[in-house]
């Protein structure tokens, strides 16, 4: 049953307009060479770092015997979070979604080209975070269950896409060959294709329990993120720069926050909307998601120049050979990893004033992308 009649999206068009499509103002982070800022895109300025780690603040203490024994006990009482187990119920809920919303029917080629690479697994990193956002504000993984699987059917086609001979010309993704490989190139392209036209219809018909103004807005901002401002400006300019002698850290970062920052912020923010997020809410997580969106891409430079193609599940060292300019290639190995440590805290910071309990598959997500390897 369509839970968003598109018949009413004229009267909420006004609404989406003006919460929608608001530009930022940049705020920065410190330059991993120099000790100077370099400047991202952000709604407000930032505002002064909390640890996210922290739970509550201890606010009189009586002698040092008594603040002891009240931080034991709070440890005590304090609920344990696995994030083993969280990634686990998270990963079989959005592996069945998928694996229901898009069935095998006529024609069927087609659709056994998108199942090929929608289902051949991979750690589900963008609809968990669509989810943790989403119940960080007060919703549901339900209400954020069909954004989840939408990110995840773009975040595909932009794999099936990449891999091919016109692209990167990879013939190996999670440990699977690539989809035109098994399916030609032909095929490959419109298997992209439809998953990129299915996930838009899959937010608007299967969002249940949201106000129609709110699936309005995540669709503006699912589109803009994988567009011209964000993920194919990003793909446009990493093609370009290929083979370039003079590339400084800017434009490998604008490559980054576009190409790959631009979907996992996108992931955030729609579970932010979804779930009812405030303003303030929706942009402190829009933040955190820059922040982590590049680590992911630092961790991912570094990865490919330092593990086996066994060990990643794709072509290593790629990016050497097309001679990309990477991160290690401009810091060296060490520096893009003090760079990556930094990033990570950062992202942390923004979750200051969540409830930590909430805030915690979030948290575990940033150190997750920061310490993976693969």
């Amino acid at each position: 049953m369509s839970c968003v009649n598109p018949s009413t999206w004229v009267q909420t068009c006004s609404m989406f307009m003006q919460a929608g499509r608001s530009r930022s103002p940049p705020f920065q982070t410190l330059h991993p060479l120099k000790n100077t800022p370099i400047s991202f895109t952000s709604p407000e300025r930032r505002r002064r770092p909390i640890s996210a780690h922290s739970a509550f603040s201890v606010t009189a203490v009586l002698t040092k015997e008594d603040t002891v024994r009240e931080e034991e006990e709070s440890e005590e009482s304090r609920p344990t979070f696995s994030f083993k187990s969280y990634m686990v119920q998270k990963a079989n809920s959005v592996n069945q979604a998928l694996d229901a919303a898009v069935s095998m029917k006529d024609p069927l080629k087609i659709h056994e080209a998108m199942r090929y690479s929608l289902l051949a697994g991979g750690k589900r990193v963008r609809p968990m975070l669509c989810i943790a956002a989403c119940e960080l504000v007060g919703g549901t993984e339900a209400i954020a269950m069909a954004a989840a699987c939408a990110v995840e059917m773009i975040h595909t086609m932009s794999l099936i896409h990449d891999d091919l001979p016109c692209m990167d010309n990879d013939d190996l993704r999670r440990g699977k060959p690539t989809n035109h490989k098994v399916f030609g190139e032909d095929v490959a392209v419109l298997a992209g294709d439809a998953l990129l036209a299915f996930a838009f219809e899959h937010i608007v018909v299967s969002t249940a329990g949201v106000p129609p103004a709110r699936v309005v807005r995540a669709v503006g901002e699912l589109a803009r993120s994988i567009g011209t401002e964000g993920l194919v400006a990003g793909q446009v300019v990493d093609i370009c720069s290929e083979g370039l002698s003079e590339v400084d850290l800017e434009h490998l970062e604008f490559i980054h926050q576009h190409k790959t920052a631009a979907l996992l912020e996108g992931a955030v923010v729609l579970g932010a909307i979804l779930g009812g997020g405030s303003n303030e809410e929706v942009e402190k997580l829009r933040r955190f998601a820059r922040y982590i969106g590049l680590l992911f891409q630092v961790v991912d430079d570094i990865l490919d120049v330092t593990k086996s193609s066994q060990e990643l599940g794709k072509t290593a060292g790629k990016d050497l050979v097309a001679d990309k300019v990477t991160y290690p290639k401009l810091l060296g190995i060490e520096k893009s990893r003090e760079f990556a440590e930094k990033l990570n805290k950062d992202a942390q910071n923004q979750l200051s004033g969540f409830d930590p309990e909430k805030a915690a598959p979030l948290i575990a997500l940033a150190n997750y992308i920061a310490h993976r390897q693969n």
